[in-house]
């Protein structure tokens, strides 16, 4: 049966209590922090050597879409009911805004050290220790708007430019590229940040704290955030039907590219499916 993604500000206050409370479940069983660990290990950036699957490349879409089907479905092994909600935060954009209340993620962290400690996520609570990160801290970090340098998040308009863009990628497929819809929306651009950061990358770093590394999913704001960036790729789909996933054929030898890159039916590092069985998720779940 096909299941809905809900907007995070019109979940119902059982259905908030519900999502936490399976959140919480994954990880008092240690499950979640596979996810955090697994999005570690594929945070390969493209000035490194090797194979990227998960970002600055053009399987950037597919990998984060199963990352998170793959965290949906553990999730509802512990209620049936729940779902990804998505934070929209072209409409949500304040500090205080949901899903920044008490009953879902908590707020801000605090201006001496980023500790959150508001809500269910804050250390002090005692449900959610950071075991699985880049540093030893124990503690789930924030620091929106960036204090020391404030920063805003994407508009609609940021969004609707990368929408816009009928071509999926481009050579050189990686944060470089000029045109595409997965670079503009992944938000590699050019110049100095914090004006390159744009749309996805942009709110990493307005989230701050956890959210600006490689163990972003110590956040649950990341998987939010990410069913919001795969609403994109759905919405890109439906305004191009005829546009597919680019490059169809892996590079040759030869390129820079070569070797680093997922073509349209390769396989997608670490699972048995290719970019192009990721492309139309309407059989599993839809948005509302």
């Amino acid at each position: 049966m096909v299941y809905t993604r809900k907007d995070v500000s019109t979940l119902t206050r059982a259905e908030r209590r519900r999502f936490v409370n399976a959140l919480l479940e994954l990880k008092r069983s240690g499950e979640y922090d596979e996810f955090v660990r697994m999005h570690i290990e594929y945070y390969t950036p493209d000035g490194e050597s090797g194979l990227r699957a998960a970002h600055m490349t053009p399987s950037f879409l597919p990998w984060h879409r199963k990352f998170l089907l793959d965290f949906e479905q553990a999730l509802r092994r512990v209620d049936a009911s729940v779902t990804v909600p998505y934070w929209d935060w072209t409409r949500n954009r304040t500090r205080t805004a949901v899903p920044w209340t008490e009953d879902l993620l908590g707020g801000d962290g605090r201006r001496s050290d980023r500790q959150v400690r508001s809500g269910p996520f804050a250390f002090r609570n005692g449900r959610w220790t950071i075991t699985a990160g880049v540093t030893d801290t124990e503690y789930l970090m924030r620091d929106l708007g960036r204090s020391h340098d404030p920063l805003t998040l994407p508009t609609s308009r940021d969004v609707a430019s990368a929408v816009a863009d009928p071509l999926y990628d481009t050579a050189p497929w990686n944060s470089t590229s000029p045109r595409g819809f997965r670079n503009k929306l992944e938000g590699w651009g050019p110049g100095h940040p914090p004006a390159s950061w744009r749309n996805h990358n942009r709110v990493h770093r307005w989230v701050g704290g956890h959210m600006v590394s490689g163990a972003s999913v110590n956040d649950p704001v990341f998987w939010l955030h990410h069913a919001f960036v795969d609403l994109q790729w759905s919405r890109w789909r439906q305004r191009h039907p005829h546009a597919r996933y680019l490059p169809a054929e892996p590079p040759a030898p030869g390129d820079a590219q070569h070797g680093r890159i997922v073509a349209r039916r390769e396989k997608l590092p670490p699972w048995d499916v290719t970019p192009q069985q990721m492309e139309d998720h309407g059989a599993i779940y839809r948005y509302a």
